[in-house]
């Protein structure tokens, strides 16, 4: 007669294999391809949100450019000018006045106009056509910070310039002259190139941005020989940067001369006013900014 053999029972350590090294490394190979396929999709949605966001402040804020046009019988904000400091009274109208677009204007050096709304882009005419909304002055990939003082590093509370050919410094011209190009101080002189091919605001860059206008240099356009910088745009957005136009409508625009994006230098002051001969971007701002002056 057999007899029945007992047999161990099996124990919940044995039941449980554990990786091997190769399995291992088999699994962590896969989790780094899976996040080397995401990240960069992840990275360009990210960016694209954030033209999008981009293109929404600029459209705000024209709005709030044609609401102050329409208080004021067509004319429009200086590029330039300290605000309520450099009103002048209208000729037509006394009771309407003339504002620069920024407050303190400056944007760069740590001053208070700087990081605190209330001194800089409070002061806009704009302001209470954008909800007193601070955040509609400043494209959201721009990453800058300035110092605050005892407050530590604070963000730049704005990355919009205005061409500085609508409105010009407190309605002057200044870097060109009628021979260069319209200084539009009116809604109804942007004849040529036409309102919806005429931009009003720019991002500029984070080591470029200074006062509140964008100086577009128009001297011998349309030849290529004498393009340069005065002021560089941002490019934020892959390579591109965010514009409103005359007309309400906004758009980014990409740049194509490697000129045009030097690597950012956000604790230092890019180099401004720099020739660059041939420079197809800067003949694409001229072409989208003024015309020579006509009678």
């Amino acid at each position: 007669m057999f007899t029945k053999m007992k047999t161990q029972p099996t124990s919940p350590q044995a039941k449980r294999g554990g990786f091997t090294l190769i399995e291992l490394l088999v699994v962590i190979a896969i989790i780094a391809i899976l996040a080397g396929l995401l990240l960069p999709a992840l990275a360009k949605a990210k960016t694209k949100a954030h033209g999008i966001y981009c293109l929404n402040n600029n459209k705000q804020l024209m709005m709030a450019w044609s609401f102050y046009a329409d208080d004021s019988d067509d004319r429009i904000t200086w590029s330039y000018g300290d605000g309520c400091g450099r009103c002048r009274p209208n000729p037509s109208n006394p009771r309407l006045f003339r504002h620069g677009w920024m407050g303190s204007t400056v944007v760069h050096g740590g001053g208070p106009g700087s990081w605190d709304y209330n001194v800089d882009i409070a002061r806009s005419p704009l302001w209470e056509h954008v909800g007193k909304s601070p955040q509609v002055f400043r494209c959201p990939a721009d990453t800058s910070t300035v110092k605050a003082g005892k407050l530590g590093m604070k963000p730049r509370v704005r990355s919009m310039s205005m061409s500085h050919w609508v409105g010009g410094n407190s309605g002057q011209y200044t870097w060109g002259t009628p021979r260069d190009g319209t200084l539009y101080l009116k809604r109804s002189d942007m004849v040529a190139p036409g309102p919806s091919q005429t931009w009003v605001l720019i991002d500029e860059r984070m080591d470029s941005i200074n006062d509140g206008f964008f100086v577009v240099w128009m001297t011998g356009y349309p030849n290529l020989s004498s393009t340069k910088w005065v002021d560089f745009p941002a490019s934020y957005h892959n390579n591109a940067a965010g514009f409103s136009f005359a007309d309400g409508h906004a758009e980014i625009h990409k740049w194509v001369d490697k000129r045009t994006t030097p690597a950012i230098r956000p604790n230092a002051r890019l180099q401004l006013n720099v020739p660059q001969p041939n420079n197809l971007d800067i003949k694409w701002l001229q072409d989208h900014t003024t015309r020579p002056y006509q009678r």
